[in-house]
């Protein structure tokens, strides 16, 4: 079944927010968002209600809407969430046989241990599949969905954008790759739980900047 108007509208606001086109704190208008879509008010503001059952958009007093920021405290207890769930399904990933989705992964990654250079979203499209390879690997169907929609709230923050180099990201994924094949549940969960470490450090990092 094809799409309404209303969810390729959804679609098209929340996946420029995602890509920093529409920034955290940018006014809006229903005028100036139903001409760039390409639609009538009627499917927008369906649209838009549901961009602000989910935290995504705010409507102001006088009726323009805002795009909320992503605060530091969302983004770590994010990153926290991630680390005991996603530590837990790459122990239990360890414990089945290596699938073909976590070798590519782990090909993408070390083109960027070799230094592969690529824009932000291009990495998050790669780091996606690597979390869902774990994720899936584990055989843990409805977690994928879980982890989308988180990442689609941390993407949103500023401070995920800030990063332009990879490898060492890539690098803690290949460890992860790498403990699941060797069939170590407890080293497969040590390396996710020190990726997130490392991802909290970075973080913190440049908060800490001058």
């Amino acid at each position: 079944m094809s799409e309404t108007l209303a969810q390729q509208a959804y679609k098209d606001i929340k996946q420029r927010i995602l890509e920093g086109a529409i920034k955290a704190g940018d006014l809006l208008t229903e005028r100036t968002l139903a001409i760039e879509s390409g639609i009538s008010r009627t499917p927008l503001r369906a649209a838009i209600s549901r961009l602000q059952k989910e935290g995504v958009i705010s409507r102001l007093t006088n009726g323009t809407l805002m795009v909320l920021p992503v605060t530091v405290e969302q983004l770590l207890e994010i990153v926290q969430i991630r680390r005991l769930v996603e530590g837990a399904a790459a122990a239990r990933a360890a414990k089945r046989p290596m699938t073909p989705a976590l070798e590519q992964s782990r090909k993408i990654m070390q083109a960027y241990v070799e230094g592969k250079d690529v824009a932000f979203d291009h990495f998050w499209t790669d780091d996606d599949a690597f979390h869902e390879a774990v994720a899936e690997a584990a055989d843990l169907h409805l977690l994928p969905a879980m982890l989308r929609e988180m990442r689609s709230i941390a993407r949103r923050c500023t401070i995920t954008r800030t990063h332009d180099r990879f490898a060492e990201q890539a690098a803690e994924h290949i460890a992860v790759i790498d403990a699941i094949e060797a069939r170590d549940p407890a080293a497969a969960a040590g390396a996710m739980e020190a990726h997130f470490d490392s991802v909290r450090s970075r973080f913190l990092r440049w908060l800490a900047r001058p």
